[in-house]
C-alpha cells in the first residue's frame, strides 16, 4: 500500500480493493448493487463507470464464472480497478473511456446484466468538489439520461439492467426508461425504521412485460437511532455487506 491509497476489505474480507486515500471512496453502495444483481454463472456482466471496481468484485465474489467488463473514465481509477481485479483473482477486463465513446468492440457487444451506479447529483445543479475524482463519481458531467441511453444499448435479448440511485431521481430515471425496458422493479433504500429512503435500486429487463413493482423497503439500521460506534445492520444487510448474501430483488 503507498501512502496515498488505503486497502480495505468488503464482504468481511473476502474481497481486498486499493482506492485512493482522499477523494471518492467507495462504500455500502455498489456492494448493494452487486447484491441486487440477478447474475447466474457464465453470464456476461458490463459496469458503465466502475471506479475502482467493487461492485463487480462483490460480484464476481459470490457469483463464479461470470465474464466482467468494466468501463471508467477517470484512468487512475480504471488503473485501481485492473489492479483490484488481479488481486482478487478476478476475471474483470476493464477500458478506459468515455461512456459516450466507447470502444468499436464495446459498441458490438451486449451483455445479460449492465450495473451502474452513475453519480447522485446533477453537475447542472450543485456545486463542483475541490477534488476532481470525486466531483466525477458524484457530479460529472454526463447526464443521466446518457448513462441510462448506453446501457439500455449494451443489453441482450431478455437481459437486464440494474442501478443504484437517489430517491429524488426515480422520476427521471422512469421517464428514460419508458418503452425501452419493462418489469421494472424498485427497492427503496431507508436509513432506519420509519424514515423516507434516501437511496433505491431498480432492476428492468429487456423485452420484460410485467407491470410495475415496489418491493418493500430495504432498511438498513436497526433501531430509531445511532447509537454509539457500534454497528447496527439490520441481519439481512449485515448478511450482504459482511458475508455477500444475495439481495433478494422483490423481497
Amino acid at each position: 500500500m503507498t501512502e496515498d491509497l488505503t486497502c480495505d476489505d468488503f464482504l468481511g474480507g473476502q474481497v481486498r480493493v486499493f482506492q485512493p486515500r482522499k477523494g471518492y471512496r467507495a462504500g455500502v453502495d455498489p456492494v448493494l448493487l452487486a447484491a441486487f444483481t440477478t447474475a447466474k454463472p457464465g453470464q456476461s456482466v458490463l459496469e458503465l463507470g466502475c471506479g475502482v471496481g467493487v461492485a463487480s468484485l462483490c460480484l464476481a465474489a459470490r457469483v463464479p464464472g461470470l465474464a466482467l467488463t468494466g468501463v471508467e473514465v477517470q484512468p487512475p481509477y480504471a488503473e485501481l480497478a485492473r489492479r483490484n481485479a488481479h488481486a482478487n483473482g478476478a476475471a474483470f477486463d476493464v477500458t478506459t473511456a468515455d461512456l459516450r465513446t466507447l470502444p468499436a468492440g464495446l459498441r458490438q457487444r451486449r451483455f445479460d446484466h449492465v450495473i451502474m451506479n452513475p453519480p447522485y447529483f446533477d453537475r447542472a445543479a450543485g456545486t463542483a468538489s475541490d477534488d476532481a475524482g470525486r466531483d466525477t463519481a458524484l457530479g460529472g458531467d454526463t447526464p443521466l439520461t446518457d448513462w441510462l441511453d448506453v446501457g439500455v444499448r449494451r443489453i441482450g435479448p431478455r437481459g437486464y439492467l440494474s442501478l443504484i440511485q437517489r430517491i429524488e431521481r426515480l422520476p427521471e430515471i422512469i421517464r428514460a426508461l419508458d418503452g425501452r425496458l419493462g418489469s421494472i422493479i424498485v427497492k427503496p433504500v431507508a436509513g432506519r425504521e420509519g424514515r423516507a429512503p434516501e437511496l433505491f435500486l431498480l432492476q428492468a429487463r429487456q423485452e420484460g412485460r410485467a407491470a410495475f413493482r415496489m418491493a418493500p423497503v430495504l432498511v438498513m439500521h436497526e433501531g430509531p437511532t445511532h447509537q454509539g460506534d457500534q454497528e447496527s445492520y439490520t441481519p439481512l444487510v449485515n448478511a450482504t455487506l459482511r458475508n455477500g448474501a444475495e439481495l433478494p430483488v422483490g423481497f
